[in-house]
């Protein structure tokens, strides 16, 4: 969940980050202020550092607890190399400057912000890019193998959940539509359009890959990045706020696309999206075919950040005296939680701080019993290798829907928190490495989609005849309106739902078809075998199923 965890001020929830109004500085140079901030910190000076914060920043992270968390990123990262030219950005009163920084096993972004007064009213440390920056150069991370780029293109959009405009790109599969297209939902901290986190882009592996399969993709910079500072004074904020609100959006965007399925969306989230799968579904009624949990977050937000400090604290086997402390103050943050009022200023430990409205929200919330409620079919995936949302995490969704039909469950011995592959104990570090997510999750989630997506497909089918036997054209067969649309076969005899009219066909046989949301019939049989679609046994339960597009086979 909190990807990147010991990597500085956490990358979780909002920056702390203190903005009100104040007199403007007219000679101030905040770049100048930012570099000397950091050269503090390198000194190990932090009691000049906080003598710069404005009240609120003085009341919402202490000495100790920016020294703890400034030790944190050096045992993380390794020894500090250099910073480099530092990026200023003005946000009303405020001016927020972002210092790219190299450690000696990770790169990573040192934002702070400072009010008209010069004072400093926010303090952030993240991985690389993951904030602050514009979007890296195509050709600056590589595509996985696994996708086709000749398959889709990519358009941008805008998501508006009624003046919160978020950018975002949708990947859009080649040839006639309309297309079946997945939103894909963040975790914790403001995270880009690609998910990035170090050289990793797992959302945009997600969206490439899937695209390259005959599925959309919505992915977009979710709020608390691009109206960070807006949002630093929202009251109350919640997880509405920050997620479901934009996800709602989205979905009606979409709706209205005219290359997509209205009937055929589907939503994707991870993590701590994962966690509001059951919230998000609510609040989308209809307008769902699906949902997906990719490690979706099952403890209180407070007791995750208890259990992955005590899960690095053992990395080395032993928890020395600085490590106990780290996890006795999240204990004790825990515990403040848990008692938190609506009325209550907002609670900060090791630079995490919400508005106690995040935190109130979310108490007593069952992600795995909520989801009970939630009629839609859904897929559930999880990294076995995963610490941050655990095997444990993924047991509770099994048990509170694993008897369900609808419901399918799948874990991955390999796979870590972005569903890339690994051996050995998973941590933090291993974020700082390039890699893509796994084809087979990419694979298994198409599949999915695709095979539910068949529902929603009306199918013309040939009468009994021999294999091989002339058909005039024209007279390949006739739509069948109604029912289901399952053609499924032992690669013998073929079948349609409804009255049994079997085809005394070849596995490879030529299937005309005729889909419920499109003009396009076939008025004579195609003549290549390209047409002939196998969708894997995943998607059907273990039997075989030919799936038709109009332009080529799907992956």
């Amino acid at each position: 969940m909190f990807a990147g965890m010991r990597l500085g001020l956490l990358t979780t929830l909002l920056l702390v980050t203190t903005m009100a109004a104040a007199p403007a500085l007219q000679t101030f140079d905040a770049a100048q202020a930012g570099r000397a901030a950091v050269e503090r910190l390198i000194k190990g000076d932090f009691a000049a550092v906080v003598a710069t914060f404005d009240d609120k920043m003085r009341a919402a992270l202490s000495e100790a607890q920016l020294r703890g968390a400034w030790e944190s990123v050096l045992e993380q990262a390794g020894a500090f190399k250099q910073v480099r030219d530092p990026r200023v950005t003005t946000k009303g009163e405020y001016q927020i400057v972002v210092l790219p920084a190299e450690f000696e096993r990770a790169s990573v972004d040192i934002q702070v912000v400072f009010n008209g007064s010069g004072q400093m009213a926010g303090f952030n440390v993240r991985p690389a890019s993951a904030t602050g920056a514009a979007p890296a150069p195509a050709g600056a991370f590589s595509d996985a193998s696994y996708v086709s780029r000749e398959r889709f293109s990519e358009r941008d959009v805008t998501v508006d959940a009624g003046g919160w405009p978020l950018p975002g790109v949708l990947a859009i599969p080649n040839g006639a539509g309309p297309h079946p297209v997945v939103v894909l939902v963040h975790g914790s901290g403001p995270g880009d359009r690609d998910a990035t986190l170090g050289p990793n882009k797992p959302f945009r592996d997600l969206a490439l890959g899937l695209a390259s399969r005959g599925v959309a993709v919505l992915r977009y910079d979710k709020r608390t990045r691009t109206h960070g500072a807006r949002l630093a004074g929202l009251t109350p904020f919640t997880v509405k706020e920050e997620v479901v609100d934009d996800v709602v959006a989205a979905v009606k965007l979409l709706r209205t696309v005219a290359d997509i399925d209205p009937k055929r969306i589907f939503v994707a989230g991870h993590s701590l999206g994962g966690m509001l799968i059951p919230r998000i579904a609510a609040a989308s009624g209809s307008d769902l075919r699906g949902v997906i949990v990719m490690a979706g977050a099952v403890r209180s937000l407070e007791q995750s950040i208890v259990d992955q400090t005590r899960y690095m604290a053992m990395a080395d086997g032993k928890i020395g005296p600085d490590e106990q402390k780290q996890i006795d103050a999240f204990e004790q943050f825990a515990a403040r939680v848990k008692t938190l009022q609506d009325s209550d200023p907002p609670v900060s430990v090791m630079g995490i701080s919400a508005p106690a409205s995040y935190w109130v929200d979310l108490r007593g919330y069952n992600p795995p019993v909520a989801a009970q409620k939630v009629t839609l079919p859904m897929l559930v995936l999880q990294g076995e290798r995963d610490y941050q949302v655990t095997m444990e995490d993924f047991a509770k969704w099994k048990a509170a829907l694993g008897g369900r039909s609808d419901v399918t469950l799948k874990s991955y011995p390999t796979l870590n928190h972005l569903f890339v592959a690994g051996t050995g104990p998973s941590l933090p570090a291993e974020y700082m490495t390039a890699a893509h997510v796994a084809e087979e999750v990419v694979r298994d989630i198409a599949a999915w989609v695709t095979g539910l997506a068949l529902h929603r497909t009306q199918r013309s089918v040939e009468p009994a005849t021999r294999a091989g036997a002339a058909r005039a054209p024209g007279k390949w067969g006739r739509p069948i309106f109604g029912g289901s649309a399952e053609i499924a076969g032992d690669g013998r005899k073929w079948q349609r739902s409804g009255p049994t009219q079997g085809v005394d066909r070849p596995w490879r046989a030529l299937i005309g078809a005729r889909t419920a949301d499109s003009a396009h019939s076939w008025q004579s049989p195609p003549r290549s075998p390209k047409w002939a679609c196998p969708i894997p046994r995943a998607a059907t339960g273990g039997r075989d199923t030919l799936m038709l597009t109009f332009n080529r086979c799907r992956p």
